[in-house]
C-alpha cells in the first residue's frame, strides 16, 4: 500500500513538472468519418424553419459557409438518442450539431486556439446556447483539445465534394465508397490531432530531433521514412507554429546521441539532440 501511495505522488510530481506538446496522428482507428457514415440509419435532409428560444433558423444548402465562432461540445446526457436527421448519437464518433447546415454535411473544424483540425459529420441540430456556432461530440472535442475547458474559438468551413456526395450517395443511389473516399481525402489534408491525450514527458527529457517544418505535411512526409518511433510534435514559438518530427524522448544523452547517429546513417543528416 505504501508503495502505492509513493507511486501515485511520484506520477503527481512528474505531471506538474512535464512539457507539454501537441503529438499529431490520428491514425487508421474505427473513428474516422470513412467508417463512420456507414451502417447509421440516418436520412439526408435540409428541414423547415424553425423556433428556439424565441429565435428563427433557416436550414438551407450553403456549400460556401465558412464562420468564425465559439464551440462547445455534448457528451453522454444525449448518447444513443435519435439526432435530428435520425442516426445515433455516439459521442465516441467524430461528429457534430450545426443550426442551418444540411444533415449530414462533412465539415472542417479548426481550434483556432492550437491549430488541430478535424474533419466531422453534421447530423444534428444545435447548439442555441448564445454566441456558439457548432455542437461537436465528445470524442472531438478530446481530439481537438478543448474537451476540459467546455468551449474554444474555433473555425468551421463546410467541405462541398465530400458534402455533395455524401448527398448523393443517401439520395440518388451514388456510390457510398466514393462518398468514403472523399471523405478520407479531406482527413489527410487536415492538422491530425493526437490520438487521445496531450504528450507528456518530464522536464529535461531528451530527443532526436529529424527536423522542424512549418507545414504538418512536410513533417508527415519526414516522418514516415523512420517508422513508428518518429512522432510529429506541435510547438508554438512566438506566435508562429512549427511540427517537429522527433525520437525519443530518452533518459540520458547518451542513449539519445546514439539513435541520432543510427538516423542520420539513414540520411537524416540535420538530425541532432534536443532537450526539452
Amino acid at each position: 500500500m505504501t508503495e502505492l501511495k509513493n507511486f501515485i505522488i511520484w506520477a503527481a510530481v512528474l505531471m506538474l513538472s512535464a512539457c507539454t506538446y501537441g503529438y499529431a496522428d490520428l491514425g487508421d482507428g474505427k473513428y474516422t468519418q470513412a467508417s463512420a457514415i456507414s451502417g447509421q440509419g440516418g436520412i439526408y435532409k435540409i428541414g423547415n424553419p424553425y423556433k428556439v428560444r424565441g429565435k428563427w433558423y433557416y436550414p438551407k444548402e450553403d456549400y460556401k459557409y465558412s464562420e468564425v465562432g465559439i464551440a462547445s461540445w455534448y457528451g453522454k446526457d444525449f448518447h444513443a438518442r435519435k439526432t435530428a436527421n435520425g442516426e445515433k448519437y455516439d459521442m465516441n464518433s467524430l461528429s457534430a450539431a450545426h443550426r442551418t447546415l444540411p444533415l449530414p454535411s462533412i465539415v472542417k473544424v479548426t481550434n483556432l486556439q492550437n491549430g488541430r483540425s478535424l474533419v466531422l459529420r453534421v447530423n444534428d441540430r444545435g447548439p442555441y446556447a448564445s454566441n456558439r456556432i457548432i455542437d461537436v461530440s465528445k470524442r472531438a472535442a478530446s481530439l481537438l483539445g478543448f474537451q476540459t475547458q467546455g468551449t474554444t474559438k474555433v473555425r468551421v468551413e463546410i467541405l462541398e465534394k465530400e458534402s455533395k456526395a455524401l448527398k448523393a450517395a443517401l439520395l440518388h443511389g451514388g456510390s457510398m465508397d466514393s462518398a468514403r473516399q472523399a471523405i478520407m481525402e479531406a482527413e489527410k489534408r487536415t492538422v491530425k490531432p493526437q490520438n487521445d491525450v496531450i504528450e507528456s514527458y518530464p522536464k529535461g527529457s531528451y530527443f532526436v530531433q529529424i527536423g522542424s517544418y512549418k507545414e504538418n505535411r512536410g513533417a508527415q512526409v519526414a516522418a514516415s521514412k523512420y517508422g513508428k518511433n518518429a512522432k510529429i510534435y506541435y510547438a508554438d514559438v512566438d506566435g508562429e507554429k512549427y511540427y517537429r518530427v522527433r525520437m525519443g524522448p530518452y533518459s540520458n544523452r547518451l542513449e539519445a546521441e546514439e539513435n541520432a547517429a543510427r538516423v542520420k546513417y539513414k540520411g537524416a543528416s540535420d538530425a541532432k539532440v534536443v532537450v526539452d
